[in-house]
Parts: C-alpha cells; sequence; structure tokens
C-alpha cells in the first residue's frame, strides 16, 4: 500500500455526499450499499457508483477486518521511534520501503521532532520485540537510534 500523504489537493472535489459515505464506511466498513445509500440519502445505484469512483480516486484506500492481536498470536505492541543516520530523500525513501516490509510491522509514520519514524509493531513476546530491534533495527546502518515505548492498552478514536 502506498504511503498516506497529507496532500488534500487529489480530493478536493469531493462533495458532502461523498464525505457522508466515507464518514459511514470508516465507521462500518461491511456497511451493504442499500443501508449506506439510505444513510446518506442517495438512491442505491448513485450510492453504488460514487463508491466505486471513491475506490478509483484512493479516498477509499481498502477494506480490512480489524483482529485482536493476541488472536494472531502477536499479543505484545510496541511504537519504536526511528533516528536515521542521514536525511537524503533516498536515504528517508529506503528506509520507509524497507521498514514496511518488517516481520511485525503494522504501520510506519514518517514524524517531525527529534525522531524521524515511529514504527508500529506486534511481536509474540518481549524478547521477540528486543530481537526485532536488534536483528532489523540495531544492525541498519540507516538507524542511528532507537527507543521502544512498549504499548500497555489501544483505543480506537472515532475520527
Amino acid at each position: 500500500m502506498p504511503p498516506v500523504s497529507n496532500d488534500v489537493r487529489p480530493f478536493a472535489a469531493l462533495d458532502d455526499t461523498d464525505r457522508a459515505i466515507l464518514s459511514e464506511l470508516a465507521g462500518d466498513g461491511r456497511l451493504p450499499n442499500n443501508a449506506l445509500a439510505e444513510r446518506v440519502g442517495v438512491a442505491p445505484s448513485t450510492c453504488l457508483a460514487r463508491t466505486r469512483a471513491l475506490r478509483e480516486c484512493g479516498a477509499i484506500r481498502g477494506f480490512h477486518a480489524e483482529v485482536h492481536p493476541a488472536a494472531l498470536g502477536l499479543p505484545l505492541q510496541a511504537l519504536v521511534s526511528v533516528r536515521l543516520t542521514e536525511h537524503a530523500r533516498a536515504a528517508v525513501d529506503a528506509f520507509r520501503a524497507r521498514s514496511v516490509r518488517l516481520p511485525g510491522v503494522v504501520s510506519v509514520f514518517h514524524v517531525a521532532g527529534a525522531e524521524d519514524y515511529v514504527l508500529h509493531v506486534r511481536a509474540a513476546s518481549a524478547e521477540a520485540l528486543r530481537d526485532f530491534v536488534l536483528d532489523h533495527l540495531a544492525v541498519d546502518p540507516a538507524v542511528q537510534h532507537t527507543q521502544t515505548s512498549l504499548i500497555f492498552e489501544q483505543a480506537r478514536g472515532s475520527g
């Protein structure tokens, strides 16, 4: 999946109906088209066409099931902050491309501040998390420093 940009220009043409469809689907991605159409006040055929157009323009990036990490055998979660040794675009892009493919990585965030990236990671145990950091990040010449914060609890926001 391509990285998410903060650039809003590709979505400038979206209207209130498009945003209502997106809002409803963000709340329940399994909502049947007829129910979605009724909630946003359009005909089912219009809703289906708009939903397809929203997928095609990239406003809808996909549908997925939210699975409890422990059910996957990965009950431990952490945020690993990463500071890179160099900040040339090629080095930054290469790190992002590598990091999204690392085992256990859920999300990669390019951030502002003292650190360059934050990796959301799932692991089977504290030892597996330590091994992830040592085997994949500490040995990477592009990585200057890491700091790991364990996630005690995660709650999804409504926004």
